[in-house]
């Protein structure tokens, strides 16, 4: 396993309509580094985000999804995402904080 340092382990928030409404109960979804685990995660939100406290952390991998080109059939790359819950008395993140 590749030595993975906490900033490089949250590569971008997830915006989506799912992942909005689950911020109402302090859940925030990112992609995160392929071989990071969810030891490490919890880690890099601790620290990239100061004040918060996470509670638990749902990881799951996504295939790639077909695409065609014509006749040529390839995949898109394959990525990995996680679910940090928050515990009550944690600060939320601000990045999420004007959308």
């Amino acid at each position: 396993m590749a030595n993975i340092q906490y900033y490089d382990v949250i590569l971008k928030p997830v915006v989506t309509e799912k992942s909005m409404n689950a911020m109402s109960e302090k859940k925030y979804t990112f992609l995160v580094h392929p071989e990071a685990n969810k030891s490490q995660i919890k880690e890099a939100v601790e620290k990239m985000f100061e004040g918060t406290k996470v509670k638990s952390v749902n990881t799951m991998n996504m295939d790639g999804k077909k695409k065609r080109r014509g006749m040529v059939v390839g995949r898109t790359a394959k990525s990995k995402k996680a679910i940090v819950a928050l515990t009550e008395d944690s600060k939320d993140i601000e990045i999420f904080e004007g959308l």
